[in-house]
């Protein structure tokens, strides 16, 4: 049986009741961050109904739901597919949707787990959460780019628009193509919360609605900067160091790298049945060397 009693149909009838304070989270509407989680939230459900997460069969089915970061999502989905090996009669599905979406799906009963790339804030903090690695936020250029360093300091200047040419700092003159996540990304707001402190991102800034997806257009564009896991670098892309610390896997898990955050699965309550029996394995021994092949650091 899947974790939590109530299926997604029981979350749908709460969308009917009218007003933010009663079955969408009061405080949440307080923010433009906080709406914008809603809409991915229901962006998220929708998805997560056209797929037959929760549905009734799939509880039949042992079914169990992830669903959130895009940056726990690649993770998750190899976590899934070598559980699901083992375990022939267990389907988990992996939805993405950003860190604010799965929280919120996983506070009103429509997924299991919610995987998240950011800590919780005050109003989440009910939540049971489960941390299952350590990640860090790797700032990639093109490989072409001659830049290996940049003081945290200039980093920010940068992501504020005050340093706008790459001349500013070391490289060949050219301005400086700006790439950041979308509000609600759990990468964006740990990126916030580690660089930008009280300044904010330049509006400036290329918004893309994935890690991928910012990998993508940095691989093919030589001008550019951007900020992604460090799990997802590739040989498309060029992570450089930030006060000369590289985003490597002993940096991380001593924390000598700065820009690092966990990854977290929450739910509503403490997990039970085959939900528990799949938090067991991430956590075991073979889950976590499983992370850590994939580019991530263990939590045990």
């Amino acid at each position: 049986m899947s974790c939590f009693p109530e299926n997604i149909n029981a979350a749908q009838e709460r969308r009917k009741r009218p007003g933010p304070a009663s079955g969408l989270g009061g405080r949440f509407w307080q923010n433009r961050k906080s709406l914008k989680a809603v809409s991915l939230f229901f962006a998220l459900l929708l998805a997560l109904g056209t797929a037959g997460c929760r549905g009734k069969a799939d509880t039949a089915s042992h079914a169990i739901c992830v669903a959130g970061s895009t940056s726990v999502q690649p993770f998750a989905e190899k976590l899934a597919e070598v559980y699901m090996e083992q375990h022939p009669g267990v389907r988990i599905d992996v939805q993405g949707g950003g860190s604010s979406a799965g929280i919120f799906a996983a506070q009103q009963g429509a997924a299991d787990l919610g995987a998240s790339s950011r800590e919780l804030v005050k109003a989440e903090k009910a939540l049971h959460e489960i941390p299952i690695a350590w990640d860090g936020i790797a700032v990639i250029v093109h490989p072409s780019n001659p830049l290996t360093d940049l003081s945290l300091e200039q980093l920010r200047l940068i992501f504020q628009g005050k340093i706008t040419d790459w001349q500013a700092v070391g490289a060949p003159a050219h301005p400086i193509d700006l790439i950041s996540r979308e509000e609600g990304s759990g990468t964006r707001e740990a990126f916030e919360t580690l660089v930008m402190g009280k300044t904010e991102v330049s509006p400036g800034a290329l918004v893309q609605d994935s890690n991928g997806a910012v990998r993508e257009i940095v691989a093919g564009d030589q001008n550019s900067l951007g900020y992604i896991s460090a799990g997802l670098v590739d040989e498309r892309v060029k992570a450089v160091a930030i006060d000369g610390i590289l985003p490597t896997r002993e940096n991380i898990k001593t924390q000598k790298y700065k820009l690092v955050r966990r990854f977290l699965l929450v739910g509503r309550e403490t997990p039970a049945g085959q939900c528990l029996a799949f938090v067991d394995f991430i956590l075991s021994p073979q889950g976590q060397r499983l992370l850590e092949a994939e580019g991530l650091v263990g939590v045990r």
